[in-house]
């Protein structure tokens, strides 16, 4: 049996060292952030625990910073993780066998775990939930490990977080980079624009990222039809 977990637990870490390389990197960044912010230490391993979610946690500091109310950080915590929704009912048939775990699993799908469990397939002998756990715990804690450090880095040593904020913008281009690799049509990135700009005439600063999203997830709902349509046209003419 110990034998068996420390083949799971190697196939595991080697399956997600460039998550680690990056986990940590960006959960220093975090915890520096955070305590730089004027906030106590501990919200950072408890959000990494309980939130996980790097872009939002990021968003989270500044948000609560500013004075923002519960509900607004609740709704736009939700619009920029919509997509895990997606990522879920995706894995729900791999994770049929989980059991009390398939919560747990479907919780730690970030974007990098996601692209983890569905590109690298379980070494022979092993079962897949087993495989699917260790990865899904292992990255977590990569990232909690990543964000305490920060954040005790920062309450013990003085650290000039100026500039370290721009972590989260460097997420976003790789987040869309790697969206624009996968997505090649240009109607999700104009209403993307359109709702920027929307956001930026009519919104207050503080306002502007829920403005923004609206507005394009509005968009992208009203021309869905039209969008699935030329879509599958598009599919035609390739074959």
């Amino acid at each position: 049996m110990r034998e068996h977990r420390r083949i799971i637990f190697i196939a595991a870490f080697r399956a997600g060292f460039p998550v680690l390389l990056g986990y940590v990197t960006i959960g220093l960044a975090y915890g520096l952030v955070l305590v730089g912010a004027g906030l106590p230490w501990w919200l950072s391993p408890i959000s990494a625990l309980f939130v996980y979610a790097g872009a939002a946690q990021f968003m989270g500091v500044g948000l609560i910073v500013s004075g923002t109310g519960l509900i607004e950080i609740a709704v736009l915590t939700l619009l920029m993780n919509a997509r895990h929704m997606v990522y879920g009912l995706s894995m729900l048939k791999r994770f049929s066998g989980a059991g009390l775990v398939k919560g747990y699993l479907v919780f730690g799908l970030t974007d990098e775990t996601y692209g983890l469990l569905t590109t690298v397939n379980p070494p022979d002998g092993i079962p897949p939930v087993s495989f699917y756990a260790a990865v899904t715990v292992l990255n977590q804690s990569y990232w909690v490990f990543g964000c305490t450090l920060g954040a005790l880095l920062g309450a013990a040593l003085p650290f000039d977080t100026a500039g370290l904020d721009f972590a989260l913008t460097s997420l976003f281009v790789v987040l869309l980079v790697e969206q624009m690799k996968s997505v090649k049509r240009i109607e999700p990135y104009l209403a993307a624009v359109a709702g920027a700009s929307a956001a930026y005439f009519l919104a207050a600063p503080r306002d502007f990222l829920l403005v923004a999203l609206l507005v394009a997830v509005s968009i992208l709902a009203l021309t869905r039809r039209r969008l699935e349509s030329s879509g599958d046209t598009a599919g035609k003419d390739t074959r």
